[in-house]
């Protein structure tokens, strides 16, 4: 990762550019139809954590949607499109790529809807999304910028439940990506902390609300992990010893995150989980 050819200029990061290519497959990962004939929803799946929980679900037989930023990750989008196709079950549907701006709630439910309209249902929605820009000050942070984190990272979260809850039924699960952030603070990541944050308490509350309905919520917040979101943020020094500061000396790697995830959606593995966070963070201990 040691490299200023890691750097980019603006957001969203995009994955096909990195030096350091994150690793969002592995031989050892042995699918066993933990999500068979499922449908799963998952935003910001075009790279990342994103692409390897795809990865994931489509090898556990889910059948998988996924949105991506319209106008800037097209390549990336097209990328793992073509990869969920090579590993998707035989029984799974064809997946499908959605465009969008997610932080505005008429977007948000014709994502719903497309997938709706395509595979009938949502049994798994994963709320992934997300943007973080980095400043030494609060005073740094202008009104603008504050309402865009928050509308892709928690906006987002809140329109997309609403909208896919009236398709979903009792045995189904929502997983809100956070982070080891909301746990820790981060004082250059000020407004992504906050809604990192937020995204806790939705989950906790949104779990009490829908535990009657059969429907679990749970959330991952991962520590260090190699994304392209990391070169897109932060500077060439940061680049380069990214992870370094946890307990395991390194950066995660997405694949080794997506398991999670696949953990909280099958039902027969975690039908006794709702309304918490798993850590996958390289040893860092939070208070949970």
């Amino acid at each position: 990762m040691a490299s200023e050819k890691q750097k980019q200029h603006a957001q969203p990061g995009k994955e096909h550019v990195m030096e350091s290519t994150p690793q969002f497959s592995s031989s050892d990962y042995q699918p066993s139809n933990k999500l068979r004939g499922k449908v799963a929803l998952i935003t910001g799946g075009d790279s990342g954590i994103g692409r390897a929980v795809g990865y994931c679900f489509a090898l556990e037989g889910a059948t998988v949607a996924f949105t991506y930023v319209k106008g800037q990750e097209e390549k990336d989008a097209h990328d793992t499109l073509q990869m969920l196709k090579e590993v998707k079950t035989s029984d799974a549907k064809e997946p499908i790529a959605i465009p969008t701006d997610l932080g505005f709630d008429e977007n948000c439910k014709r994502v719903v809807d497309e997938v709706v309209n395509a595979f009938g249902r949502i049994d798994v929605l994963i709320n992934n999304a997300a943007e973080q820009y980095e400043s030494s000050s609060v005073e740094e942070i202008d009104e603008p910028r504050l309402e865009r984190v928050f509308r892709t990272n928690i906006f987002s979260y809140f329109f997309l439940t609403r909208h896919a809850l009236k398709h979903m039924k009792e045995g189904s699960s929502i997983i809100n990506t956070t982070s080891v952030n909301a746990y820790k603070g981060n004082a250059s990541l000020l407004d992504y902390t906050a809604t990192k944050g937020a995204i806790v308490a939705f989950t906790r509350g949104l779990a009490l609300q829908l535990a009657d309905k059969g429907i679990r919520v749970n959330g991952v917040a991962p520590g260090p992990i190699w994304t392209p979101l990391i070169p897109a943020s932060f500077n060439e020094e940061k680049i380069k010893n990214f992870g370094s500061e946890v307990p395991m000396k390194r950066a995660g790697q997405p694949i080794e995150v997506a398991p999670s995830y696949v953990f909280l959606a099958c039902n027969h593995c975690s039908s006794y989980f709702t309304g918490q966070v798993l850590h996958p963070n390289g040893g860092a201990v939070v208070n949970a």
